[in-house]
């Protein structure tokens, strides 16, 4: 029994729009450090590293479509590998939902020292920082993406609405750096954040419908509701509901509760986690001392 499925282009735009501006916000900062040391000589290099990041994250997609399509004949086998790498992409975008609301603020001064001290070591040290700032979020976004293809199943409105997400990201990525715009990108980080594990819940419910139909997971047959004859998914407010829930009308009870199970206690610690960080007094600044007046206090009196 295979899910019913639809359009999802407001999520593959969410996915673009937030990926594609954290990608964009790190070249961004990048190519600020080399301007303000006045090394513009090395903004080629980084250009190579960015770019070479992208084909292998283009390339990851490939390989893992023709996994799924080419290498895998038998539909128990296409369905088990779906369903892993799903889970999988959800796995890494909660971690990367995580880690970007708790090191956005130090993101600047943690890529400043990394390029400083690629500066001094050489050419393929400031390419190799590029790359792998900028392949980090490539190969999670390739592979979410996938997952979100897979998902919907189909490819054309995925890639209409995540290539509308990339490029509204460089624009903003762009307005940012020549500070033609001002964006609170906390806040930013924070619904959309938000946004991506909603979507995430539906792809993990994806991932469990797929590894029950390869056998790994029971229950295909037992449905927590079946609307199938109420709710068309080539309707609007299908259309819409498969768009950010990855909702199918007839969804299994192992796909419920998984779906129920991953997003209100991850949504809950994401908005109290990040509370309580706020909420929490900052320390005291630590008193400067006077290495002269240490030394003057610990030498005996003469």
């Amino acid at each position: 029994m295979k899910a019913e499925k639809g359009p999802p282009v407001l999520a593959n735009y969410l996915i673009g729009l937030r990926e594609g501006l954290e990608a964009g916000l790190v070249v961004s900062i990048l190519v600020a450090y080399l301007v303000k040391a006045g090394r513009r000589d090395r903004l080629v290099v980084v250009s190579g590293g960015v770019a070479l990041a992208v084909a292998v994250s283009i390339a990851f997609g490939a390989l893992l479509t023709y996994t799924s399509t080419s290498l895998l004949s038998d539909f128990r086998s296409q369905e088990l590998f779906g369903g892993t790498m799903s889970a999988l992409a959800v796995v890494f975008v909660t971690w990367m939902v995580f880690w970007m609301r708790r090191t956005a603020r130090g993101m600047r001064a943690e890529l400043d020292g990394r390029m400083a001290s690629a500066l001094q070591m050489g050419v393929l040290a400031v390419a190799l920082t590029a790359f792998l700032a900028v392949a980090r979020e490539g190969l999670e976004t390739a592979l979410f993406f996938w997952s979100a293809v897979q998902a919907a199943g189909s490819t054309t409105a995925p890639v209409v609405g995540f290539s509308l997400g990339i490029l509204t990201a460089v624009v903003l990525a762009w307005l940012l750096y020549r500070r033609s715009v001002k964006l609170n990108l906390a806040r930013f980080f924070t619904w959309t954040g938000a946004g991506l594990i909603v979507i995430a819940a539906g792809v993990l419910a994806y991932a469990v419908h797929d590894l029950q139909e390869g056998g790994a997971i029971g229950g295909l047959n037992a449905l927590a509701f079946d609307v199938s004859n109420q709710i068309s998914l080539g309707s609007w407010y299908g259309a819409l509901l498969k768009g950010v829930f990855n909702f199918t009308p007839q969804t299994t009870v192992v796909q419920a509760v998984a779906w129920v199970a991953y997003l209100v206690p991850v949504m809950t610690i994401f908005f109290l986690g990040g509370r309580t960080r706020a909420s929490q007094p900052s320390a005291p600044p630590a008193p400067v001392r006077n290495p002269a007046a240490d030394e003057a206090q610990q030498s005996p009196a003469r």
